[in-house]
């Protein structure tokens, strides 16, 4: 059956492995067509239609090179980087519209009711706000949103992409075996949760550490081309923290002490897994205040979508006295370290880290 009779619907279909049968548009050619009807030789035969190229191919066939291949892979590499560029949209926050919208959709047809409107409005009198800011969040409500991050992108992959260092079968975190079942299925939110307040909670860990953290996690799926899946989500997360941990808090916690919380892995499993972690970073750890701030506000957006409960409270005289002292100590600290980089003593790439950046609030 010829590839006109596939297109057309016509032919027998019965058994798609018989060969095809020759056609009468496939029979050799006869004399007749390189001679005239009165006998004279006619036309030399003529060859394939020329492409527009002039290369001699069909124009409706398709290309034989990757020259569009290769040029969509240039205009992805050409995207900015959500972790290194302000303007670039969070890769968190676009996995997550798509479920958005099939819940609002699926709530709309089934006429399902939204329920008891928690949201509260400002007005002229009164504004309501929570007790999170971007200078300093509140280290519950960030965790919950930073884990229902990590959740999308679980959810959300493209593919099991992976390295055996992430591996959790090959390097497991607890001496109990798991069956091989637990690693066929998404982790749920609240897992996820858990998992990470254990640490954060253990360690003393802040709550901007939580948003560095998911930014060096997104950095490492682009940088290393893996997915985060049910295999390596725990040791993603547990480098992520590590990298985050040693780099942005004050007080940074050493691998000793968090192989004293999880007691099953080793102090040399940990520095191995970091040093692959920077390696596949490219050392590139540096965190701008303006990417930091787009993360923050994106994981607010992120939890209105997705209607997870948070406190508000109308914000009274003393809470907004502490919010000043609280922008005016963080102002205060710039200006000192601004002040210092003008030394003569401070090194050129010093005083180029610590320059000014205008935050971008997405």
């Amino acid at each position: 059956m010829s590839a006109k009779a596939i297109e057309s619907g016509g032919g027998d279909a019965t058994d798609p492995f018989r060969p095809e049968s020759p056609s009468d548009e496939e029979d050799e050619p006869s004399q007749s067509s390189n001679q005239a009807s009165d006998g004279s030789p006619g036309k030399p035969p003529q060859g394939p239609p020329q492409g527009p190229d002039g290369s001699g191919s069909d124009p409706r066939d398709p290309p034989k090179d990757g020259g569009s291949n290769f040029s969509h892979k240039a205009d992805l590499a050409l995207e900015p980087n959500p972790s290194d560029h302000p303007r670039a949209s969070t890769i968190f926050l676009s996995k997550s519209q798509t479920a958005v919208r099939q819940k609002r959709k699926s709530n709309h047809l089934n006429h399902v009711s939204p329920g008891q409107l928690t949201k509260k409005y400002n007005s002229c009198s009164t504004i309501f706000l929570d007790d999170s800011i971007v200078r300093q969040p509140n280290l519950r409500t960030t965790l919950k949103r930073m884990t229902l991050a990590i959740y999308y992108h679980i959810k959300n992959r493209a593919a099991d992409r992976s390295l055996d260092i992430f591996d959790e079968r090959l390097h497991p975190l607890t001496r109990e075996k798991i069956p091989e079942e637990y690693f066929e299925h998404d982790p749920e939110h609240e897992f996820i949760y858990r998992f990470v307040y254990t640490l954060f909670s253990a360690a003393l860990l802040t709550a901007d550490c939580a948003v560095v953290t998911l930014v060096y996690l997104e950095r490492l799926l682009t940088y290393a081309e893996i997915d985060i899946c049910p295999t390596n989500w725990k040791r993603i997360v547990l480098g992520a923290i590590l990298l985050a941990s040693r780099l942005w808090d004050d007080d940074a916690v050493r691998d000793v002490e968090y192989s004293q919380i999880l007691k099953d892995v080793t102090v040399e499993d940990m520095n191995e897994m970091e040093r692959h972690v920077l390696e596949l970073l490219h050392f590139n750890i540096n965190v701008p205040f303006s990417v930091y701030a787009k993360y923050y506000f994106d994981l607010r957006s992120l939890a209105h979508d997705n209607n997870l409960n948070v406190l508000f409270s109308p914000l009274t005289k003393q809470r907004a006295r502490n919010y000043e002292a609280i922008s005016r100590l963080c102002d205060d600290e710039y200006k000192d370290v601004c002040r210092a980089a003008m030394r003569r003593s401070f090194s050129a790439d010093h005083f180029i880290g610590i320059r000014r950046s205008n935050a971008i609030l997405s």
